[in-house]
């Protein structure tokens, strides 16, 4: 894993998600979010033998589910407002976003998302 900033929490660089495990993911997560003034808690929502999903709860009462199944690789990051998502990116069929102007959209990405990209476009739109 990448090295964490103990000063900002942040990650030095970024950790593919190819292969990680689920303590891994759980670290870099927790990394990314330490220092953000948005972030109100971070929790475990849902473990399983090979999975987990993370919420962190943000200062504007919305939320983000950050997801990880080990064994198949599947990746989804998801911003969550009145139970609707808002904004959101994930791996089925490749990586794309789900863009906050229109969320039942797909638009491919050319490189793997990582959360912390994920992260830094929620934290510039959190009021």
């Amino acid at each position: 894993m990448g090295s964490v900033c103990f000063r900002t929490g942040r990650l030095a660089g970024h950790l593919a998600m190819d292969g990680i495990s689920l303590e891994e993911f759980e670290q870099l997560v927790v990394a990314v979010c330490g220092d953000s003034p948005v972030v109100e808690s971070i929790s475990v929502y849902e473990t399983r033998s090979n999975a987990i999903r993370l919420r962190i709860i943000l200062k504007d009462r919305t939320f983000l589910d950050a997801f990880y199944n080990e064994w198949k690789g599947r990746v989804a990051f998801a911003w969550i407002a009145n139970n609707e998502r808002i904004f959101g990116a994930d791996n089925a069929g490749g990586w794309h976003w789900h863009p906050v102007e229109d969320v039942t959209l797909h638009v491919s990405s050319d490189h793997e998302i990582t959360f912390e990209e994920f992260f830094l476009q929620v934290e510039k739109l959190v009021k």
